[in-house]
């Protein structure tokens, strides 16, 4: 079962990276980015936001639903949108996480982003937006990635609400509880 049984909270039963969480809860929205070359984009005097440096897929076939163990293939994806976007870990100032409040994929994302990025990984703040605005499936893509260009345009992070207790395992920068001010000039979405 992956969904959270808390409905009578439905405000607190978002708990991505919390050793309380028990599931992930559906969300509804939408996100709609225009894509365009950056000479288009300044030829038509466009408020340029962000610019999309790098991006990579992976799959997972080794089970329909469990996760490989050693998080290989969520690194490899992060390993391969660093390497075509020309940035090292150490450029990362932000990462929004996948952060759906399984302790499976939970404690898989942050073994991901320890093999990815290394030391470096403990340096960044790491958030999950589904903390607020729950998990809207296929739409979540688009949403995350709007959120790291308002970071980057904003300076602001958003927080992982109603992070009180960390998981052990989930022991990276998680951005509890309150938004964080802090230019953001390289932002990885990792959705």
């Amino acid at each position: 079962k992956a969904t959270s049984p808390n409905n009578d909270a439905p405000g607190h039963a978002s708990r991505p990276f919390d050793n309380e969480r028990d599931g992930f809860v559906l969300g509804e929205g939408a996100a709609i980015l225009v894509l365009e070359s950056a000479a288009h984009a300044r030829s038509r005097g466009a408020h340029i936001i962000a610019e999309v440096a790098g991006f990579a897929a992976r799959c997972n076939a080794h089970h329909m639903t469990a996760l490989r163990a050693d998080s290989r293939e969520l690194a490899d994806a992060i390993d391969e949108s660093l390497r075509k976007a020309g940035i090292s870990p150490a450029d990362i100032d932000y990462i929004n996480a996948h952060g759906s409040g399984t302790k499976q994929n939970d404690r898989h994302e942050t073994a991901a982003y320890k093999r990815s990025l290394g030391a470096a990984a403990y340096d960044i703040p790491v958030s999950s937006i589904k903390s607020v605005i729950g998990h809207s499936l296929g739409a979540i893509g688009s949403i995350e990635l709007a959120t790291c260009a308002l970071a980057i345009e904003h300076g602001v992070i958003p927080p992982t609400a109603n992070l009180h207790t960390p998981d052990p395992d989930c022991d990276l920068d998680y951005v509890p509880l309150d938004a964080r001010e802090r230019q953001v000039d390289v932002a990885l979405s990792v959705g």
